[in-house]
């Protein structure tokens, strides 16, 4: 039995979002382009590499030097960088039996450009979710101390500033994750290509994409809760302001009359 030559796969995220249509533009002028449902199928010499619009791309058996020139054509055509790139590395071979995922090694019954397209679908969007995940964790971190502070103090440490900038924070972190998130369901794609659902299947179940979801979903009501918290200490503050504000023309005026009386 001929034993199969590994060649590797990565999957990034690189960005918010790519413009696909201007690197469709660059990249057509020398090499082989395909768009599909929005998504660059590039193949060079048996190298493929899947491009999606929301900042991921899948390598198959492209060098290092060749993932590093189209990382720098994506990035200049990307919306929002990420600081930190994530990035899930495999290996996989052609011309097996079936197509399976077993440890992090892909094993591929042919080179059919649309079937490793169905298997790039559900990695760039594990390499997505891992990006909201990522942003979702961090912010929760960063955070953790506000309710903490509550508990002991019953009242948080914060100037109104600070709480307008951090509920800010926590929205945009929200809000980026939420409107993203139909991402995460199976793609439009299958319904004009049903025969290639189950390769997408098998990357969706080896990468927990469904149960992470769920996950990410309590992580997303962590975070609201917290802007509810501090969205209630900014109203009390505000009412308390509001409070003394009142006493103080009472006061005032109590004193004028007063005043009034002796004079």
């Amino acid at each position: 039995m001929t034993e199969k030559i590994l060649k590797q796969c990565v999957a990034y995220c690189l960005a918010q979002r790519f413009d696909i249509s201007e690197i469709a533009k660059v990249i057509s002028e020398s090499t082989l382009v395909r768009i599909i449902k929005g998504a660059l199928l590039i193949e060079d010499n048996h190298s493929w590499s899947v491009v999606f619009a929301y900042g991921a791309v899948v390598h198959w058996n492209v060098s290092l030097e060749e993932q590093a020139k189209l990382h720098r054509l994506l990035l200049s055509n990307a919306e929002s960088p990420l600081k930190s790139i994530e990035e899930d590395h495999f290996t996989f071979a052609v011309d097996c039996i079936t197509t399976r995922i077993v440890e992090d090694h892909i094993e591929i019954e042919s080179s059919d450009p649309i079937l490793l397209f169905s298997l790039s679908q559900g990695m760039a969007q594990s390499i997505k979710l891992a990006s909201f995940e990522t942003n979702a964790i961090t912010t929760i971190n960063n955070t953790s101390y506000i309710p903490k502070s509550l508990a002991e103090n019953g009242r948080i440490k914060l100037s109104r500033h600070k709480i307008a900038q951090i509920r800010g924070q926590l929205f945009l972190t929200k809000s980026d994750i939420i409107l993203n998130y139909d991402l995460l369901d199976t793609p439009d794609f299958f319904w004009e290509y049903p025969e290639y659902e189950v390769f997408y299947g098998i990357t969706a179940k080896y990468l927990e994409i469904e149960p992470r979801t769920r996950v990410l979903s309590k992580k997303l009501e962590t975070i609201y809760e917290l802007f509810e918290m501090l969205a209630d200490e900014q109203k009390h503050r505000h009412s308390t302001i509001l409070e003394w504000i009142i006493i103080w023309l009472i006061a005032f005026e109590i004193g004028m009359m007063i005043v009034d009386k002796v004079l």
